[in-house]
Protein backbone atom coordinates (compact mmCIF):
# COMPACT_ATOMS: atom_id res chain seq x y z
CA UNK A 1 0.00 0.00 0.00
CA UNK A 2 1.44 3.31 -0.79
CA UNK A 3 1.81 6.79 0.48
CA UNK A 4 -1.38 7.91 -2.04
CA UNK A 5 -3.32 5.01 -1.13
CA UNK A 6 -3.47 6.08 2.90
CA UNK A 7 -3.92 9.35 1.90
CA UNK A 8 -7.22 8.67 0.27
CA UNK A 9 -8.63 6.60 2.51
CA UNK A 10 -8.56 9.72 5.26
CA UNK A 11 -10.06 12.08 1.88
CA UNK A 12 -14.14 12.73 2.58
CA UNK A 13 -16.08 10.51 -0.03
CA UNK A 14 -17.08 12.89 -2.91
CA UNK A 15 -20.93 13.72 -3.28
CA UNK A 16 -22.72 12.86 -6.34
CA UNK A 17 -24.22 16.04 -8.25
CA UNK A 18 -27.61 14.32 -7.67
CA UNK A 19 -26.57 14.42 -3.95
CA UNK A 20 -25.37 17.80 -3.83
CA UNK A 21 -28.35 19.16 -6.40
CA UNK A 22 -30.97 17.42 -3.44
CA UNK A 23 -29.20 19.33 -0.61
CA UNK A 24 -29.03 22.71 -2.24
CA UNK A 25 -32.45 22.34 -3.16
CA UNK A 26 -33.71 22.19 0.06
CA UNK A 27 -31.31 25.83 1.02
CA UNK A 28 -33.18 28.37 2.09
CA UNK A 29 -31.73 32.41 2.29
CA UNK A 30 -32.65 34.58 5.14
CA UNK A 31 -33.67 38.37 4.50
CA UNK A 32 -30.89 40.35 3.55
CA UNK A 33 -28.68 37.13 2.22
CA UNK A 34 -28.81 38.45 -1.12
CA UNK A 35 -27.81 41.74 -0.95
CA UNK A 36 -25.25 40.54 1.86
CA UNK A 37 -23.83 38.34 -1.59
CA UNK A 38 -24.18 40.81 -4.01
CA UNK A 39 -22.07 43.35 -1.39
CA UNK A 40 -19.41 40.39 -0.94
CA UNK A 41 -19.16 40.36 -4.24
CA UNK A 42 -18.22 43.45 -5.35
CA UNK A 43 -15.80 43.89 -2.55
CA UNK A 44 -14.30 40.63 -4.22
CA UNK A 45 -14.46 41.61 -7.54
CA UNK A 46 -14.19 45.58 -7.71
CA UNK A 47 -10.05 45.75 -6.76
CA UNK A 48 -9.37 42.90 -9.15
CA UNK A 49 -10.84 45.19 -11.88
CA UNK A 50 -9.33 48.31 -11.22
CA UNK A 51 -5.81 46.94 -11.03
CA UNK A 52 -7.14 45.27 -14.54
CA UNK A 53 -8.07 48.68 -15.87
CA UNK A 54 -5.25 50.67 -14.40
CA UNK A 55 -2.91 48.45 -15.95
CA UNK A 56 -4.58 48.60 -19.83
CA UNK A 57 -4.30 52.09 -18.94
CA UNK A 58 -0.91 52.32 -18.60
CA UNK A 59 -0.05 50.02 -21.39
CA UNK A 60 -2.40 52.11 -23.89
CA UNK A 61 -0.58 55.20 -22.52
CA UNK A 62 2.78 53.93 -22.89
CA UNK A 63 2.15 52.71 -26.31
CA UNK A 64 0.00 55.42 -27.47
CA UNK A 65 -0.44 58.80 -25.78
CA UNK A 66 3.19 59.44 -24.36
Amino acid sequence: MGIMDRYREHLPKRKTKEELDEHYKNVKLEKGDLPAMIIAAFITFMPVLVIAMVLFYGIIWLLFIR
